[in-house]
């Protein structure tokens, strides 16, 4: 398999998955580790690139939504965010939640380097401990 199909698959799926679109990267990413297991830092590193990518997409769509939404997920992303600043996007990689945390920030104008740091920083330590778990797994399969 050629390597733009391999790290082009893994980005697009994880790209996707960190959108409002259903998906889950990290089972690409599992699978691709154990049939590439010399390329862990570049997989890990498209992995998480792609999802923040897709991360700061959902930042892009809450700064193209009106001021006045009301919803319990809208109040929910909202509150924690107004506590905890950019840095609740550490747990934007929760699915469902992780989404509208994302789009909350953009909503509420939140900084873009802060917000793209922060983000990346949640992506890649999922993307490590999914990395991790299946390296082990295989470690200890062996």
């Amino acid at each position: 398999m050629s390597e733009w199909l391999i790290f082009g698959s893994l980005f697009g799926s994880s790209f996707l998955s960190a959108t409002l679109l259903p998906g889950s990267s990290e089972v690409l990413l599992a699978g691709l580790l154990l049939a590439h297991q010399q390329d862990v830092v570049r997989l890990v590193v498209v992995a998480t690139v792609g999802n923040t990518l897709g991360g700061m997409t959902n930042l892009i769509i809450g700064r193209l939504l009106p001021e006045k939404i009301q919803s319990r997920h809208a109040t929910r992303a909202k509150t924690w965010l107004k506590r905890w600043g950019p840095a609740a996007l550490l747990l934007s990689w929760v699915p469902v939640i992780g989404d509208l945390l994302c789009v909350a920030a953009g909503w509420l104008r939140l900084s873009w380097l802060t917000c793209l740091i922060f983000l990346g920083v949640g992506k890649a330590l999922r993307y490590i401990a999914v990395a991790t778990a299946t390296l082990q797994g295989i470690a200890w399969w062996h």
